[in-house]
């Protein structure tokens, strides 16, 4: 499935780092940004993870939630959050099925293989509760910077 801006967000509801569920409801009337990752504890998903961590106070001051979505069980996630201090929720999807809604799963390939997997990709949903920004095949090295900044131009 592919998403598109201005489209309305997908529904979604999960279980999230520290007992935490986050879900398009609970969202309502604000702005969040949700960015997939392909696993916790690697070492691009660190990277990113403690980026929009540094990022948070900026965000957190403009009103916007960030949430990172993976495959990954709660206990690995769990783990990943203490050992970085990541105080953000990071959100279980072991059935991709919102990984798929957000268009983050994607056929990849390596070593000449296909298989399915989560494209590293990031999302700005406004608080209108529409898809404001998407950023597919995510680079990791300035990600949470370019993510602050579109936040900022939000209406």
């Amino acid at each position: 499935m592919t998403i598109e801006v201005d489209a309305p967000a997908p529904d979604f509801s999960l279980p999230a780092s520290q007992g935490r569920t986050v879900s398009l409801a609970s969202l309502k009337g604000k702005p969040f940004v949700l960015y997939f990752y392909p696993r916790a504890d690697t070492p691009g998903c660190t990277k990113e993870a403690c980026a929009f961590q540094e990022a948070l106070p900026q965000l957190g001051k403009i009103g916007v939630e960030v949430i990172g979505v993976s495959k990954d069980k709660i206990a690995p996630i769990e783990k990943f959050a203490a050992k970085y201090n990541l105080t953000f929720p990071l959100a279980s999807d072991p059935d991709a099925k919102t990984i798929e809604a957000y268009g983050a799963w994607q056929e990849k390939s390596m070593y000449g293989k296909k298989y399915m997997g989560i494209e590293r990709s990031t999302v700005l949903v406004d608080k209108h509760g529409k898809i404001a920004k998407i950023w597919p095949k995510v680079k990791i090295e300035g990600h949470a910077m370019e993510v602050l900044k579109a936040v900022k131009e939000l209406k």
